[in-house]
Parts: C-alpha cells; structure tokens; sequence
C-alpha cells in the first residue's frame, strides 16, 4: 500500500463513517477498485483507519463529554447515568463482534456481501423513515433522557452493523428513531456511541494484528490514513446534522440501492 492509497481510503473512512451508507463496505469497495485489502494486514487497516474519526467526535463534543466526565469522581447521578447509557448500548456488538470476529472477517469481507447489504439496508431504511414519518410526536424528544431499555435496542440494533455494507450509522440512527427519537437526536446519539465502538474495535483489531503491521512497514501508512479520517470526519459530522434536518434518511437509501444495482451490474 503506497501512501495516496492510504490517503484515498484515509479520505472514504472520514465521509462515510457517519452517513448511513457503510464506512467499512466503501473501504472493502475501494480497496477492493486498488487492488488491495487482499491480506489480513491490508484488512486490518481498513478497521484501525477509523480510530481518526473517534477522535473527531471526541473533540466535536468535547465539552459534552468534559461535562459528563468532570462531575464522576463526585459520584454525580446523572454524569454515571449518562456513561452506563452508552455502554448499553455498546455491550450488544461488542459481545457478539468478539465471537464471530473470525468468521466475520473471513466470510463477509467481500464485495458480494457488501453489495448486497447495501442494497437491502438502503430498502430497509426507505421504508422505515416512510413509516416513522407517520407516526405520533416523538416519544422522546432529548437522548439524554433515554432510558436503558431503549439504550439496549439501540444497541441490540448495531449488532446488524458487523456485517459489513449495513452500516453502523444507518443500525444505529434507525435503532434510536424506532425507540422514539427524531432524526437529529439519533444522529447525535449514534455519534457518541460510536466512541466506545470504534474505539474496541480498533484497539482489538490494533492488538491482534501488530505483528502483521510491523511485517508490513504499514505504520506511515496508517498514520497519513488516520490523520485524513480524522479531518474528513470533523466537517462531516458538522454537516450531516443540517443536511439530515433538511432531507432526512431517504437519500441515503435510494444512494445505497443504485450504488449496489450499478456495481452488480458492472463487476
């Protein structure tokens, strides 16, 4: 891997991590159009790349999570609350991402399978943002204000997102709408659930493949791709709240869908 590659699939990891399309099913794709992500080191970059964007939801909501973390060793209720919440919510993934890690890795990081998760992820979320757009006022109007059984569904909704070309924004922004918050909230909430998640799971994956990395002299690889994602992503995260004020989830489906039909067609 030479470092515009890195760059390249440094800059996919960063647009797409948060928009309900699939991060890792657009590296698998573009990895897949550079001739790489063929062996287990190449594979492993495509999950450890997206520690770049935890840290850009990091320092977006950095004050948030100063707030919530200041205010813990006072033993304050609500700061503890608001941590067990997302760790809820990540539990779910976390447990079955370590058991089939293997067989996840070996039977679904391909380009049919990524193919046609988009293709029913983007049907899926059509017809749920169609449906949720009918129904009464929100339940719950603040993520804040959730309680720990919907904090679960949402989780237990991410668990769709270790296939990969499911997406775990699309999982998780539909998990929260369909446990009553509106599109803003969810994104929001998906965002902060991302820092546990991704965070595991690049530190998992860091661990197990550190030999691989070494073998392959793929650190100035992986840093220019981190870097990348991580400034990618601080200005995505930005605009996709306004843009999913404005549009909502639909766009993001039908994009899945032609995406998938046109790269059926084609490869």
């Amino acid at each position: 891997m030479d470092l515009l590659s890195s760059v390249i699939l440094g800059f996919v990891q960063g647009l797409t991590e948060f928009l309900p399309v699939s991060s890792t099913g657009h590296l698998i794709l573009v990895s897949h159009w550079l001739g790489l992500g063929e062996n287990d080191a190449e594979k492993a970059f495509n999950v450890v790349v997206q520690g770049g964007t935890v840290l850009a939801v990091i320092w977006n909501y950095r004050a948030l999570l100063l707030e919530k973390t200041r205010p813990l060793l006072q033993g304050h209720a609500a700061s503890w609350r608001f941590w067990l919440m997302l760790f809820v919510a990540f539990l779910p993934a976390a447990v079955v991402g370590l058991l089939l890690h293997k067989t996840i890795k070996a039977q679904l990081f391909g380009v049919q399978p990524v193919l046609w998760a988009l293709l029913v992820g983007g049907v899926v979320m059509i017809v749920v943002e169609r449906v949720l757009k009918k129904r009464e006022p929100k339940i719950v109007t603040d993520w804040s204000s959730f309680s720990f059984k919907r904090a679960l569904g949402v989780g237990l909704v991410q668990c769709f997102a270790l296939w990969p070309g499911t997406s775990r924004s699309m999982s998780t922004i539909l998990g929260g709408r369909l446990m009553g918050l509106g599109g803003v909230q969810a994104a929001e909430f998906s965002f902060l659930l991302s820092i546990p998640t991704l965070l595991a799971a690049t530190v998992f994956d860091l661990y197990k493949n550190w030999e691989l990395f070494a073998a392959s002299n793929l650190w100035l690889q992986l840093g220019v791709g981190f870097l990348t994602a991580y400034v990618v992503a601080l200005f995505v995260i930005r605009g996709f709240l306004g843009f999913l004020k404005r549009y909502g989830l639909e766009p993001f489906g039908w994009y899945r869908i032609l995406l998938a039909v046109a790269l059926f067609y084609f490869l």
